[in-house]
Order: C-alpha cells, then sequence, then structure tokens
C-alpha cells in the first residue's frame, strides 16, 4: 500500500477531514491549527546553530582554562536519590525538582553540581582531586529569560578537594573566575569575596540567635536584590529578628574593602570577640596576599553584604558581577562558589570529612550576555567549520566532485559539496557566502583534462 493511501486511510486524516467537510467556518478552522502548535516547558529553550556556534565558543574558553589549572573531569547521574539532595541547600531547598514515584526509590533532579561531587567523594573515597564538570542541573525558579535564568541550565563547576594549606586552591578558583571572565570579554567584573566564619561571627556579635544564622543569611544575601530597608524588614517582621540586632548588622554589612579592611575589622572592638569571625579574617588577609601574587586584586573586593545563602559553606565565600552592562542585559552575577569543608562528611559512612574549595560559572548568564552583543554585532556568526566548498562550473560532474570531496574528507579537511546533479555555479559561490567558507575548489572540464583545480578566496573571488 502506498504512503498516500496509509495517510488517507488512517483515522487521524478520516476525522480531520471529515470536521472542515462538516463545518467550513473560520473559528473551527483556526482551532483546528492551534491545535497544532507546540510549545516549550516553561523555564527550557531550544537553541539554533547559531547560538551553538558561540555557545561552543564559550565552553571552549571555560574548558581550556579548567585544563590549563590541571583539573580532570567526571559525570554523574542527572538524577539522585532525593535523600542526597534534602537538607543541603537551606531555604533553596523548595527549588529541588521531584519525579513522581512509580512505585520504586524517591528521585529528585540534580539542583547543583556540588552535591553529587561531594556524594561521589565519598562513595569512592576519593580524598584529592581537581577535578571539572560541565552538566545541566534543574531548579523550580522562576524564569526570566531575557536575564539568563532558567529551569534547565547548564553549570560549569572546578573544584578542589584535598587537604592543602590554607587559602592557596582558594586563591586559585578566584584566578580561575578572573581568567574566564576576562577571556570572554564580557566588559567590567567585580568579584565579591566574603567568609561564612566571620558572617557567622558578625550575627553572634549582634545579637543574632544561633538557631536564626542560616535563615538570617539567607536574607543578607537578597542585598544584591533588595534595598537595605526592604532586607531588614524581612529580618524584623518575618523573620523575628530584634531591631537593634539588624541595626548592627546593617553597619557591618555597608562595609567593602580589600586587606586593609580585614586588618581593621581584627582590631573591631566588637568583632574581635568572635574566635570564628578572626579565624575567618586572618584568612581573608592570607588570601589577598595570594591573590596579589596572581595579580588579581584589582578586581576582587571583601564584601560583607555578601553572603551566599546555601546551607554547606564553612569558609571563605565569593561571588562575580558584572559592573558594565546595561539594563537590556541586566544578568546579576555571573559566577559564585566558596569553601564547603563539611559536605563530603554527610555521606560518608564514618564522618570522614574531606575540605573542598569550588566555583561554578553561569554559564546561561554568560550566553545571555555572549548572545545579544553578537545581534548587536555586524561580524557575522560562523555555525560551522567548513573549509573548502567542492563545486563545478559545468554539467555532469558530480561524481568528479564527490570524489574530490572524499579526498578532502580521507586527509582530515572540512569540506562541503552541494547535493546536486548540475547546481549553478553561482548558486555554490552564494552558499560559500551565507555560511561563511572561506575557500571554493572549482572543477571544470578544463582542470579535470590538466589535473588542476581552481582554488579561489570566497571573499575576494581571487584564485589562491
Amino acid at each position: 500500500m502506498s504512503i498516500i493511501k496509509l495517510v488517507a486511510n488512517s483515522s487521524f486524516y478520516m476525522q480531520y477531514n471529515y470536521q472542515i467537510r462538516e463545518d467550513k467556518s473560520k473559528n473551527l478552522i483556526e482551532c483546528c491549527q492551534e491545535t497544532q502548535l507546540m510549545s516549550l516547558c516553561q523555564g527550557t529553550r531550544d537553541y539554533n546553530p547559531k547560538q551553538m556556534a558561540i555557545r561552543e565558543k564559550v565552553f571552549n574558553t571555560i574548558i581550556s582554562c579548567f585544563k590549563r589549572h590541571g583539573a580532570e573531569t567526571i559525570d554523574t547521574p542527572v538524577f539522585e536519590l532525593k535523600e542526597t539532595l534534602t537538607g543541603k541547600y537551606g531555604e533553596d531547598s523548595k527549588l529541588i525538582y521531584d519525579l513522581k514515584d512509580q512505585g520504586g526509590e524517591l528521585l529528585s533532579l540534580r539542583y547543583d553540581l556540588t552535591v553529587p561531587f561531594a556524594r561521589y567523594l565519598a562513595m569512592n573515597k576519593i580524598t584529592n582531586i581537581k577535578r571539572y564538570h560541565i552538566a545541566k542541573v534543574y531548579r523550580r525558579d522562576n524564569p526570566a529569560m531575557t536575564r539568563g535564568r532558567y529551569r534547565e541550565f547548564y553549570q560549569c563547576d572546578f573544584d578542589i578537594a584535598g587537604q592543602y594549606d590554607p587559602m592557596i586552591p582558594d586563591a586559585e578558583c578566584l584566578k580561575i573566575v578572573h581568567e574566564i571572565l576576562s577571556e570572554l570579554d564580557l566588559g567590567e567584573f567585580r568579584i565579591k569575596v566574603n567568609d561564612r566564619r566571620i558572617l557567622d561571627g558578625m550575627f553572634a556579635v549582634c545579637g543574632v540567635p544561633a538557631d536564626k544564622f542560616r535563615t538570617i543569611c539567607s536574607t543578607v544575601d537578597k542585598l544584591d536584590k533588595m534595598s537595605w530597608e526592604d532586607v531588614k524588614n524581612e529580618m524584623v517582621n518575618e523573620k523575628g529578628l530584634s531591631e537593634e540586632a539588624a541595626d548592627h548588622i546593617g553597619e557591618y554589612v555597608s562595609l567593602q574593602g580589600g586587606m586593609d579592611l580585614a586588618e581593621r575589622l581584627l582590631q573591631d572592638q566588637k568583632l574581635s570577640q568572635s574566635k570564628e569571625a578572626c579565624a575567618g579574617l586572618s584568612d581573608m588577609k592570607l588570601l589577598f596576599s595570594y591573590l596579589q601574587i596572581f595579580q588579581v586584586t584589582d578586581k576582587v573586593v571583601f564584601d560583607l553584604s555578601l553572603a551566599r545563602g546555601l546551607d554547606y559553606y564553612t569558609g571563605i565565600i565569593y561571588e562575580a558581577v558584572l559592573t558594565q552592562v546595561g539594563e537590556t542585559v541586566s544578568v546579576g552575577s555571573v559566577a559564585g562558589g566558596g569553601r564547603y569543608d563539611g559536605l563530603v562528611g554527610m555521606f560518608d559512612p564514618k564522618s570522614r570529612k574531606v575540605p573542598c574549595v569550588g566555583v561554578s560559572i553561569g554559564i546561561e548568564r554568560v550566553f545571555s550576555i555572549m548572545e545579544q552583543k553578537a545581534e548587536a554585532s555586524a561580524e557575522k556568526v560562523r555555525t560551522t567549520e567548513v573549509q573548502v566548498m567542492v563545486a563545478s562550473a559545468q554539467k555532469n560532474l558530480l561524481e568528479e566532485r564527490l570524489k574530490l570531496t572524499t579526498e578532502l574528507w580521507n586527509a582530515g579537511i572540512k569540506a562541503e559539496v552541494m547535493y546536486k546533479k548540475n547546481p549553478k555555479l553561482l548558486s555554490q559561490l552564494q552558499h560559500c557566502e551565507d555560511s561563511g567558507i572561506p575557500l571554493v575548489a572549482i572543477l571544470g572540464e578544463q582542470e579535470l583534462k590538466d589535473g588542476v583545480v581552481k582554488l579561489r578566496t570566497v571573499a575576494t573571488r581571487e584564485e589562491v
């Protein structure tokens, strides 16, 4: 039976045909057309070849930097046991995607790459590794597509696990952020650093009850999106903190600086009473001494308002933000990370700790900026890497074109040929211009007799 008869006999075709015959009304036709329209899940997107070309360039830049610093790569499942992820993200735990229970294990889609990495270290009893991991993660967040905030998105993580002297791995992570953002040429940026021990010490001396440290930390983390008055209001009216304690916190979180600020805070009458804060401040001084050696202090600022709401951070924390982007490409932070010395121990039967520090590049946010810059630029984005187009100026040369193309492929040269027996030369040249193919190899009867090929530069039309 022919394909036409098969379609004609299908129940769908008969039903659709019947509806159109029975009712010619415009509304019904529009209704039928609308039912065939497809849409994506909220917070997800497709990527066309041009967008993927930009994305690959960004990935290559990031991977090259990770490898330059001696990292090796791993991969972990896209979903984990629900118990693996719960209790690791604080108030952000509500953003975890749970998979429907089908009579087996309770599963969740991974929220980030850090917790699965810690689980991987504990399961495999690994105590030292420098690794990178680029993969998709999932969050039930409110998507803001133009700002690079999705529910399905890539993360590019670099982590150093192992017992080392203080602040050397931490400084290298900041160096990596500096290198990547500089190479991607996104514009001016600033890397904010703080320490969870300094925050906890600050909360303690300001009169925050110990059981409210994490929830107040999550509120302070909103200072990059909300005014101090709104943050204070949330602390007092929603979190039950005293107004006096909130005002004391406000005095500290307004401070920014470098090594000089760390030295000044070590002499602070209140903060110096906290051993935890003093340990964090001493390490902050040490960190800045290494950052000076790495030549990145011009972009790094010690900012006491930086909190990062994730529960697993135990020491240094950092976040990179762009400082010169227009409203149309406002994307918030483009990288973040910190030290999480206790996370691996949560998965180890004997609670053995493996100190870790890492950074995650917000690739979707970076990509949204690169994409908008590409659209504003007159420069064309190439979506293929074809080096030469094999063309013919005359008819009946398909076999010869295919033979030459095969020779080029066998030699490792990226080549392309039109899938027509007798394409017009103008059409073949136009395809080169549209695709950005730099060279065209032109075959003709005379060239075949002479055993030569004309090689022409597409942009100048000059023969090589």
